[in-house]
């Protein structure tokens, strides 16, 4: 059996939604693992990193049951899928690619303002103060806070220093993800108008 047949297309398929499946535990699991050892304490943060796990595990349980069963009507709403996320990362991997200092800067901003667990996580673990200024007359997370007198630098500056490095880090990250999302549509695309050889040859599929 050539490589572009029935069983090696439903091979590759089974084996890419074992990689999600795989990938799906692992957000899930370090999720978890953050918010157990009260690394992260932001529930919003959590929540989400669990929802796009959860998320991911299903469209694969989806896509590796109709790769298994050659399900006609599985093997459709998967790619749907597929390619809508492959949109969707591709389009944000694009913008997290192309950000000057001035766009990162105002995201970081805007992302501290909204959560006050995230900016306390942000202060411990980087030992730091404030987004633009420290707080001399508030409170601080960080431990330098504490020295008298306080001897702590911005969040923003630490921040950007890494920023750039983590964007485009992600930004790779998807693009690669998006390539095998595209990979999985047209496994699926190509898998759907295939003939089982071991059905009734005069059977509609």
């Amino acid at each position: 059996m050539v490589c572009g047949g029935f069983i090696c297309t439903k091979n590759a398929l089974s084996a890419l939604n074992i990689l999600y499946v795989l990938v799906s535990l692992l957000l899930i699991g370090v999720a978890a693992w953050g918010k157990w050892f009260d690394l992260v304490s932001s529930i919003r943060v959590v929540a989400g990193v669990i929802g796009v796990g959860i998320f991911l595990f299903l469209v694969a349980f989806v896509g590796l049951c109709g790769a298994l069963k050659h399900h006609q009507v599985l093997l459709f709403f998967y790619m749907i899928i597929l390619f809508t996320v492959f949109v969707m990362q591709f389009s944000v991997s694009c913008a997290c690619l192309s950000l000057n200092k001035e766009q990162q800067n105002h995201l970081l901003e805007v992302g501290w303002n909204r959560s006050e667990a995230t900016q306390r996580d942000v202060e411990k673990t980087l030992n730091c103060c404030g987004f633009n200024s420290v707080p001399l007359n508030g409170s601080c997370a960080a431990s330098c806070f504490n020295d008298v007198p306080p001897e702590c630098t911005t969040c923003s500056s630490t921040i950007q220093q890494a920023a750039g490095e983590v964007l485009r880090f992600v930004g790779g990250i998807g693009l690669f993800f998006s390539f095998t999302e595209i990979l999985g549509v047209w496994l699926a695309y190509r898998y759907r108008n295939l003939k089982d050889p071991r059905s009734n040859p005069g059977a509609f599929l």
